[in-house]
């Protein structure tokens, strides 16, 4: 004899008060957010470091960051700057994103940074500007320098892009800029004074376009950085590699690290750093913003190895890491919403809460990891690498999407997601909004409105 099926007030029941544990712990998880540091600093009276105490390098420095949040120019993203123990000391908003970040020169309290905001319809303001066409949308780039202890901001370059802001802007002399231009793949040196390019790289013209990137938004180069060599490294993150460029020959496919969907070694990575030989190097510190870690890779026997690499239950999409000068690393991990320091012993020992962090810099050591050791010299005493390379497992298509769903899937719905949410907030969100969506599809299968296919197929 068939059991008779559950009534269908008990069904109700279960899914109601499925729905409603999810909404009580959703509001729990909201009301236990601690303050947000930057709307602790976007309430501060004093926007400067001015009525501050002097503070020295390395730990006891001021940390600037840039922020990068979801949605474009409304109004929350900032470049903001801490005390050791997470006083605000410097906060501004004018932009909708804001990314590199730079001491110009190193050892001041005057940073380069490039900021802008993206459009859906470009302005006529804006339009005008330009001799191209914007048909869907337009961004407005920026590059400024601002005295931290004054508050006084120079406007060094303005520009209008197709689609997105740039991400880097490194100073390579008085006045020229080493760009990443993410709205056309390349990357180029740009002459403040007259506005002209006096070298381009184009990807297009080293990397094939069938093998790998996205449509649309083909490599996203992120970063560039010039190299004492002359040379030119740069992160292609939607190609899950870090090239260097030859101004003359273009891109040295020996060094090349990572490849197109080689995800054990780089998975859309941003803001690499090079540490050369005179300190440890050849090395390559990043953060592997897919693979949740930042890692690093010394380069020895022509090849690359992995030397080192970070991460705890926490860490979600970091962008940025940062080799100081005493052996610590400064990471920004945008989705857990914090910047923090590890120690030699990669034991946490300052951090500071921030919704989405994209860059962080310390003040007092340097541009990024200039005057850093490799993890490898800091270890041994000599730059040789200690032992083979971890051993790396042979990814299956079940492996590659357990990577695709804990990397991008994960981490782009917490982009999107309210800045509280973590990722157990993101299961129970999900849990509530099934049982939501089951019980709407059982009352419309009951009711005698519903369509009767429904009720036949149910």
């Amino acid at each position: 004899m068939r059991r008779p099926a559950p009534g269908r007030n008990g069904v109700r029941l279960v899914l109601v008060l499925v729905v409603l544990v999810a909404g009580a712990l959703l509001v729990s998880s909201w009301l236990a957010t601690p303050p947000d540091a930057a709307a602790v600093a976007a309430n501060a009276t004093d926007r400067s470091l001015a009525e501050h105490e002097p503070v020295a390098a390395d730990r006891d420095g001021a940390t600037v960051i840039t922020t990068d949040p979801p949605g474009g120019s409304d109004g929350r993203a900032a470049i903001l700057a801490f005390a050791a123990d997470g006083r605000p000391l410097y906060h501004d908003d004018t932009y909708g994103n804001y990314f590199d970040v730079d001491p110009d020169p190193p050892g001041s309290r005057t940073v380069l940074y490039v900021a802008g905001s993206r459009y859906e319809t470009c302005p006529d303001r804006l339009a005008a500007r330009s001799d191209r066409a914007f048909e869907d949308g337009c961004a407005e780039v920026v590059v400024e320098r601002t005295n931290l202890t004054t508050g006084l901001t120079e406007r060094v370059h303005t520009a209008v892009t197709a689609w997105d802001i740039w991400h880097d802007v490194d100073r390579v002399g008085e006045h020229r800029l080493l760009v990443a231009d993410i709205a056309q793949d390349r990357a180029f040196v740009l002459n403040t004074r007259t506005g002209e390019r006096e070298w381009t790289w184009t990807a297009e013209g080293d990397i094939d376009r069938d093998a790998g990137g996205q449509a649309g938004d083909w490599t996203h180069i992120n970063d560039v950085e010039a190299l004492p060599d002359g040379r030119v490294m740069a992160s292609l993150r939607n190609n899950d590699r870090v090239v260097f460029i030859d101004p003359g020959d273009g891109v040295d496919r020996n060094w090349t690290l990572g490849a197109e969907d080689s995800y054990d070694v780089l998975y859309e990575q941003h803001n690499p750093d090079y540490i050369p030989a005179e300190q440890g190097g050849p090395t390559v510190l990043v953060a592997d913003s897919e693979n949740n870690r930042v890692v690093e890779y010394q380069r020895a026997d022509g090849r690359w190895h992995e030397s080192w690499a970070w991460s705890d239950g926490r860490l979600r999409w970091p962008r940025d890491a940062d080799r100081l000068p005493g052996g610590h690393t400064l990471v920004t991990d945008s989705q857990g919403n914090r910047v923090l320091e590890l120690d030699e012993r990669d034991r946490t020992v300052w951090q500071v809460t921030v919704s989405t962090p994209y860059e962080a810099e310390r003040l007092g050591t340097g541009d990024e990891s200039a005057t850093g050791r490799s993890r490898v010299v800091l270890r041994n005493g000599t730059g040789t690498v200690d032992g083979a390379d971890p051993p790396r497992e042979s990814k299956t298509g079940l492996a590659w999407l357990v990577a695709f769903l804990r990397g991008p899937v994960v981490n782009g719905l917490l982009y999107v997601a309210p800045a509280w949410m973590t990722v157990a907030d993101l299961a129970v969100a999900g849990v509530g909004l099934g049982a939501l969506g089951t019980l709407g599809a059982l009352e419309l299968h009951w009711s005698r409105f519903g369509p009767a296919w429904l009720r036949r197929r149910w």
